[in-house]
């Protein structure tokens, strides 16, 4: 595009690279000739595990049939395709891992294109400087950094705003597949480039990383098309039996937001006191008045430390005196599993927890209707998180034996207290990690300065290496 075009049209494939979506509505979104196709690969809401231990949360096959769909059809309309938070989290072999994919697919598809990486990584050393200067700071309500806790992180990655994403789109790049990003980023980046206004690009970016979540009935694994205009946007589901609604569109603008009206970012808040909803047709909203306020740049630090190893048992209570009596039975075990390791165990050695689904396995204790009524049974869930595997294993097992057999009032059979579904009854979930970073990274002057971009020449007979 040589001149900048009255209006720019990017189409979000699924709300998570690997979730897929129909061909029939990729279809009809290619036929609207989108200027980008994007998709947000990533979120931090399966929690810490898989950034910590650098695998993905998505299947291979899955990202893999997603992908070859979107790049051959980046390729047959020389658009570019966009990936953010390769892998899920975004980290460094999250991102090799999606990178390898990319050239598997254009060897079996005999493509060629210039391949932009832009890893997000962080390092520990400068972390560690920007933690002892201050320059580290939690996000409410979080701890205040400490040096233990980004040393003890397996990987530390910093959230790129468009920026980089903006340099390798200046670079020519085909096929851009970024490390951890800014949810809204992937979609604002070619129209921050091309210089739409950056509020309605960024709250654009903000409805189409979910792709058709903000359509009715919606879904996490559909396609969803962004018309960006100089003075507002729409927004439109690419399969004919969703709609987007004022309310839909509404909603997931307060999707994830501690603030209905303000969305902080890399580089500034999103202002939306005075953004307009207007239902467009029957299955299109135009959304208008969303503004950028800047202010200081920061990035989000994501980081995440072994916090020790998993046993889990799963079993089912049905006795209704057994249900009546569970807190104080689960009180006593806790009790004769500590007493019964004094010797060899500390309490800071092991957490043993359990899980009550059917009375308030979801809420736990902020659960309302947790003494409205007496379940009927109940499914619980013993687990052991400790400093080894073994001593985890141990745990569960003296724990659920304990359940099994302890004696209460108006107890009937003395078989066993416990239902198992499974055998072996003690599972192995391996390690466990814990968010040791999350925190803001203030100060800084370049937003690329983190994220160098390197182009890989694909399908070309040589390949040629350069950042920025």
């Amino acid at each position: 595009m040589t001149t900048p075009p009255d209006e720019l049209r990017i189409l979000s494939t699924t709300a998570i690279l690997g979730y897929g979506f129909p061909e029939s509505s990729f279809a009809a979104g290619l036929a609207r000739d989108p200027h980008v196709i994007a998709v947000d690969a990533g979120s931090s809401d399966p929690g810490p595990y898989y950034l910590g231990a650098g695998v993905p949360f998505t299947d291979r096959a899955a990202v893999k049939r997603d992908l070859r769909l979107m790049l051959i059809a980046g390729r047959a309309r020389n658009v570019p395709v966009i990936v953010g938070t390769a892998g899920g989290c975004g980290a460094r072999p999250h991102l090799d891992w999606t990178l390898d994919i990319v050239r598997e697919i254009a060897a079996e598809e005999g493509l060629s294109f210039r391949l932009a990486a832009i890893p997000a990584d962080i390092d520990r050393e400068a972390l560690l400087a920007a933690q002892a200067r201050g320059a580290l700071v939690p996000l409410p309500p979080g701890p205040e950094a400490s040096a233990e806790d980004v040393r003890a992180s397996t990987h530390l990655v910093a959230q790129m705003g468009p920026e980089p994403l903006i340099a390798a789109l200046a670079q020519r790049a085909d096929v851009i597949v970024a490390g951890r990003a800014y949810d809204p980023a992937v979609f604002a980046a070619l129209p921050l480039m091309l210089g739409f206004d950056a509020g309605l690009a960024v709250h654009l970016g903000k409805i189409l990383e979910c792709a058709a979540i903000a359509a009715v009935p919606g879904s996490g694994g559909d396609c969803m098309l962004g018309t960006l205009r100089r003075d507002h946007f729409l927004v439109e589901p690419m399969e004919s039996e969703r709609r987007c609604t004022v309310v839909s569109v509404a909603a997931h603008t307060l999707y994830e937001k501690s603030d209905p009206y303000r969305l902080p970012g890399p580089g500034g808040v999103l202002d939306l006191t005075a953004t307009t909803f207007v239902q467009e047709d029957e299955r299109t909203v135009r959304v208008a008045g969303s503004r950028m306020i800047r202010g200081p740049y920061t990035l989000k630090i994501e980081g995440a430390a072994l916090a020790g190893f998993r046993t889990v048992s799963i079993a089912g209570v049905r006795d209704p005196s057994f249900i009546a009596q569970i807190d104080a039975i689960l009180d006593a075990v806790r009790t004769r599993v500590a007493e019964n390791f004094s010797r060899t165990l500390s309490a800071d050695d092991y957490r043993l927890l359990f899980r009550l689904y059917g009375r308030d396995g979801v809420m736990g204790v902020c659960e309302p209707l947790r003494g409205s009524a007496t379940p009927h049974e109940i499914g619980l869930v013993i687990e052991a998180v400790a400093a080894s595997q073994e001593i985890a294993d141990t745990i569960v097992s003296f724990a659920r034996a304990s359940l099994l057999h302890w004696g209460y009032p108006g107890r009937v059979s003395t078989a066993g207290n416990l239902a198992f579904p499974y055998s072996p009854s003690d599972m192995q979930a391996g390690e466990v990690f814990r968010f040791s970073v999350y925190h803001l990274l203030t100060g800084i002057d370049d937003p690329c300065a983190l994220f160098p971009v390197r182009i890989e020449e694909i399908g070309a007979p040589a390949t040629v290496g350069a950042a920025s």
